[in-house]
């Protein structure tokens, strides 16, 4: 019987969720499986993986065939790498701890990535908080600034009447002046 390591399709529209199961080749894509390895989440950002790495690897290693999604998940959890290194060990190009020493280095590589994006991830989410609360400051401040505008020019109105009443005032002295000038 010919099996497949392939995505088993959950969750509702637009909100995909897979199970990572090993199916014969014949069965459906949400039909029947022998086993389940795991889950898949892309909803999320990194995309959630949960993989069984021994069952995995034992049906790796027995010929179950991954499709070409199944295939980058696996090779992302390092099942594909196992698989190499272990086909090294056997031919005699490895000794076993040197695999060991190998794949535990690229584990941790691997995991710094991850951990690299997700931080990257949670300091640009800040960031953009922190760009969204100040240019809703500055926002607040301009309303502010126009309510004052506003509310302003009808006390200036009042200055202005009165301003030129002051000169009037200041005007009528100078023309009895000049009036008492002429009279003189």
């Amino acid at each position: 019987m010919a099996t497949k390591i392939r995505l088993q399709r959950f969750g509702k529209k637009g909100k995909p969720f897979f199970h990572v199961v090993v199916a014969d080749s014949r069965s459906p894509r949400d039909g029947k499986f022998i086993e389940r390895l795991g889950s898949y989440n892309p909803n999320t950002n990194p995309a959630t993986i949960e993989i069984n790495f021994e069952k995995t690897l034992a049906w790796v290693n027995s010929g179950a065939q991954p499709t070409d999604t199944a295939r980058a998940i696996l090779s992302y959890k390092g099942v594909l790498y196992k698989k190499h290194l272990e086909g090294g060990v056997k031919k005699g190009a490895l000794t076993q701890e040197q695999a060991d020493e190998k794949f535990a280095a690229w584990v941790d590589a691997k995991a710094g990535k991850i951990s690299g994006k997700t931080e990257g991830l949670a300091t640009s989410k800040a960031d953009v908080r922190k760009a969204a609360l100040a240019a809703e400051a500055k926002k607040k401040e301009d309303r502010a600034a126009a309510i004052a505008a506003k509310n302003a020019p009808v006390a200036e109105e009042v200055v202005e009447e009165e301003t030129p009443a002051a000169e009037a005032t200041e005007e009528a002295p100078a023309a009895e002046a000049t009036k008492e000038e002429g009279a003189e």
